[in-house]
């Protein structure tokens, strides 16, 4: 299973599978990432620069994005 969620100019990408829970995600971006909400990730608030910074510090790889065209 993979989930995506995109702003228009970011789309993210999260394999729930490849997720080691370690809470980078929620240490980096608290407004983004709230495992307790529905849907968890709220890519707009955030700008995709900041979404860019925190994904690539994923341990894991579930977190990933790909740039909309």
């Amino acid at each position: 299973m993979k989930k995506e969620y995109t702003n228009g100019e970011i789309t993210i990408k999260w394999q729930p599978k490849l997720c080691q829970h370690a809470g980078v995600c929620v240490q980096s971006l608290p407004s983004v990432y709230n495992p307790k909400e529905s849907p968890w990730i709220k890519i707009e608030n955030a700008s995709t620069e900041e979404l860019k910074n925190q994904i690539s510090n994923c341990p894991s790889g579930a977190l990933s994005f790909t740039i909309n065209t």
